[in-house]
């Protein structure tokens, strides 16, 4: 199977990493392109054999399946442009939200899904987010499925649930990792432990806990009964939890619902402007 990356930032980068790394795709097996020409021959100096497109037209042409990794208004314009290479043979991928399913079949004629990827399929683990197409091939279904078990859990998703499925996988790292910096920053102004060791203890307790649930030793409602003697300091702390973080999450969700919304009409306004 060929594999086609048009756009090689964050996320970009991230899949062709995972692909070649967990052996789901030889290098040989991949072209990618990118505005910044330099950025893609990094790419392959770190991965020798992959192929560098002169133009997305040769990856639509080349690949079997096409992830496109651009920003949601560069998507008209870009599949205008490679949309007669796109044969009914092939499978085209958004890895955008604000894109819909919907919208690539009402531009292209073969099969087409979406993938929401998150940083934690670079460690080959986490979820991606799939939806397909009403045309999207069986087929199609169960190779990209295949291709996205080799480096995430595949998790298909309904439309509606897009943005807060979104939330809750791909959001999700940076959200925590905001809460985990202001805990250890707080650890050290109140307290002697330096800040390296602060983030040694906080960052290994994560592993450690992702470990616990990977395993099912434990789900995260028997992790907090587990650890929350009563009358100890764990319960003293989850106090302050419930006396301070109130609507906090409400509004994370609220805040990432309107942005959603208006990156969705805004895409719908270049969409319409092109009729």
């Amino acid at each position: 199977m060929k594999i086609g990356i048009i756009g090689t930032g964050n996320m970009g980068s991230i899949l062709i990493s995972a692909f070649i790394e967990s052996l789901a795709v030889r290098p040989s097996d991949m072209m990618i392109i990118n505005r910044t020409s330099q950025k893609a021959k990094a790419i392959r100096d770190q991965y020798p054999g992959l192929r560098i497109a002169r133009a997305p037209t040769e990856v639509a042409a080349f690949a079997d399946v096409t992830f496109i990794c651009v920003k949601p208004l560069e998507y008209y314009e870009l599949l205008e442009r490679i949309s007669n290479e796109l044969t009914s043979d092939k499978l085209v991928v958004s890895i955008t939200s604000p894109i819909s399913v919907e919208q690539l079949e009402a531009q292209v004629s073969c099969s087409v899904a979406r993938v929401i990827p998150s940083i934690t399929n670079r460690a080959l683990s986490g979820a991606s987010l799939l939806t397909f197409g009403k045309s999207c091939l069986p087929d199609k279904q169960r190779q990209l499925k295949k291709l996205m078990s080799k480096i995430s859990t595949p998790v298909v998703i309904d439309q509606s649930i897009t943005r807060v499925a979104s939330d809750l996988s791909s959001c999700g790292p940076a959200f925590f990792s905001y809460l985990l910096q202001a805990y250890i920053d707080s650890a050290v102004e109140e307290t002697r432990i330096s800040k390296e060791k602060a983030t040694q203890l906080v960052s290994e307790m994560l592993i450690g806990m992702g470990k616990l649930l990977e395993k099912d030793y434990y789900t995260l409602p028997t992790l907090l009964k587990k650890v929350c003697v009563k009358g100890g300091v764990t319960g003293e702390a989850l106090k302050v939890f419930e006396a301070e973080l109130g609507p906090l999450f409400n509004h994370v969700i609220e805040r990432t619902h309107k942005k959603y919304e208006e990156d969705c009409e805004a895409v719908d306004q270049q969409i319409t402007k092109q009729y």
